[in-house]
């Protein structure tokens, strides 16, 4: 799993390195968020959101075992908020 964030929106995908395809990607700016969570969501609420969905659709395709890339970024805030959410919904790294 890819982690990618910005100023206002963070993005995860899941690559397959083997076959160099992308299995799941899902971002903030998506409508599905701002109707769930309302325009003046907690970004930390909003990735949050985004590591459940990511998991949801990760399961769906078969995947549940992972490596986790934060490409740098600490492992706190919105991308600690992400990938405790992609766990609890269970994926595993």
């Amino acid at each position: 799993m890819c982690v990618r964030r910005s100023l206002n929106h963070i993005y995860a995908q899941l690559v397959d390195d083997i076959n160099s395809v992308t299995i799941v990607q899902v971002g903030s700016t998506g409508k599905e968020f701002t109707e769930k969570l309302g325009k003046e969501a907690d970004k930390t609420a909003t990735a949050k959101l985004v590591g459940e969905v990511l998991a949801e659709k990760a399961k769906e395709k078969g995947v549940t075992n992972i490596v986790f890339d934060r490409k740098g970024y600490l492992f706190h805030g919105r991308v600690k908020a992400l990938a405790e959410a992609a766990r609890a919904k269970g994926l595993v790294f």
